[in-house]
């Protein structure tokens, strides 16, 4: 999927420039080859920008995981997990991997959370009864991941912070309202279609709760004015974010782990993930550079911008558009149009921080149903397609609105 993304890409900026040469236009091709340059000098800067922040983030992370951060999601989202799950039965193992993914995605700890995920996967085929067909069980399990649950968005922050945001973490109340959108939409679909008993009072307890806590918090700020808006979400933001990083080490302490030590593991981690992205980054980049300069790009999202008109809409959402349709399709792609929006329009503008928030609203759903379900051995997806582009529909809708509700 990604090699055709990335081929497209050329393909549709040469096709493009072509077109725009016949009117005259010739001065396409030297922004083209231009592109190609300033975007891999970009690609390169941003990933040795990030080696610093990435270090930071996976080191308080690694503290976190070793403290028991995980374990205490686990056990504390436990009874809904068993009441989601009616096929697996009671004292399975499948429900402790299940429950360990969930909360290791709630702390956007991706190298925890796909391995649990994968064996999560692995002990739910034990109980499929049609090997080459997803059970229901499987298709809730890949719904959720595909919609991502996630309350620590830091690669996100990491990313705002190297373009230059002034406050990279203010994106951070608007992802939670947006992936809580999107993970909703994706369970209540799966739970339609399978006849998941979603009025059990426990599952009514903690879907209900949250659903109340994330009103509240879209109430609130809806009734302030902008400036206040902007002043208290970022203060709250701020304030959970190192409020999170203080009970990390405070649990570090409890288990009498060091703190240090620790965090430089997790901060070596850091370093080899900033490097090791550096060539997906320029290609991801130079390819939607291209893309960009030969006029493509614009002539897209002008189209749309102009049926949108037509209803007498407000046109900005539209700039958001790249990230969200590559979002379903590639994770790389996803990142590059976001970081290209915050290079052309600015970190801190509407575009911005709509496409931050964008990416920070759902999971790369084709990757995800690839990589569990490929794992395994499953070919007859059923409905799990359906419903997880069902998420990244809501996803997208709840980054539209909290970021008008936000920076509109």
């Amino acid at each position: 999927m990604l090699n055709r993304i990335w081929t497209f890409f050329f393909i549709g900026g040469f096709v493009a420039a072509v077109g725009r040469t016949l009117t005259g236009h010739s001065e396409v091709w030297r922004e083209m080859v231009g592109a190609c340059f300033d975007m891999a000098k970009t690609g390169f800067e941003i990933a040795l920008g990030l080696t610093g922040v990435m270090c930071l983030w996976l080191g308080i992370m690694r503290i976190g995981e070793k403290g028991g951060a995980v374990e205490f999601l686990a056990r504390a989202f436990a009874p809904l997990g068993r009441r989601l799950f009616p096929g697996i039965p009671e004292g399975h193992p499948a429900h402790g991997s299940i429950v360990m993914n969930m909360a290791a995605n709630m702390m956007g700890l991706d190298n925890a959370a796909t391995p649990l995920g994968l064996k999560a996967m692995g002990h739910l085929q034990e109980l499929n009864p049609k090997k080459d067909t997803a059970s229901n069980d499987q298709i809730l399990f890949l719904v959720i991941n595909a919609s991502s649950v996630t309350v620590v968005p830091a690669t996100i922050f990491t990313y705002r912070a190297q373009m230059g945001a002034a406050d990279p973490t203010d994106v951070f109340l608007p992802i939670l309202v947006a992936t809580f959108c999107s993970t909703m939409a994706g369970l209540l679909s799966v739970a339609l279609l399978q006849g998941l008993r979603l009025w059990d009072r426990v599952v009514l307890a903690y879907l209900g709760g949250m659903t109340a806590l994330v009103a509240g918090l879209v109430a609130y700020f809806a009734n302030l004015d902008q400036a206040a808006l902007e002043a208290q979400s970022s203060l709250l933001a701020n304030a959970l974010i190192f409020g999170l990083i203080l009970s990390f080490l405070l649990a570090g302490l409890r288990r009498r782990i060091d703190l240090f030590d620790s965090f430089i593991e997790g901060g070596k981690e850091g370093f080899q993930v900033a490097i090791g992205i550096v060539p997906y980054l320029v290609a991801m980049l130079v390819g939607i550079g291209v893309f960009r300069a030969s006029g493509a790009l614009e002539w897209i999202l002008g189209g749309i911008r102009s049926l949108v008109e037509m209803t007498g809409s407000d046109t900005r959402w539209v700039e958001g558009l790249p990230t969200a349709l590559m979002k379903p399709l590639s994770g790389s792609g996803a990142r590059g149009m976001m970081i290209e929006t915050m290079r052309a329009s600015g970190a801190d503008s509407f575009a911005g921080r709509l496409a931050s928030t964008i990416q920070g609203s759902t999971e790369t759903t084709f990757y995800v149903l690839a990589v569990y379900f490929g794992s395994v051995g499953i070919r007859k997806s059923r409905h799990a397609v359906a419903c997880g582009l069902i998420a990244d529909l809501a996803g997208l809708i709840g980054a539209i609105g909290m970021a008008y509700l936000f920076w509109g």
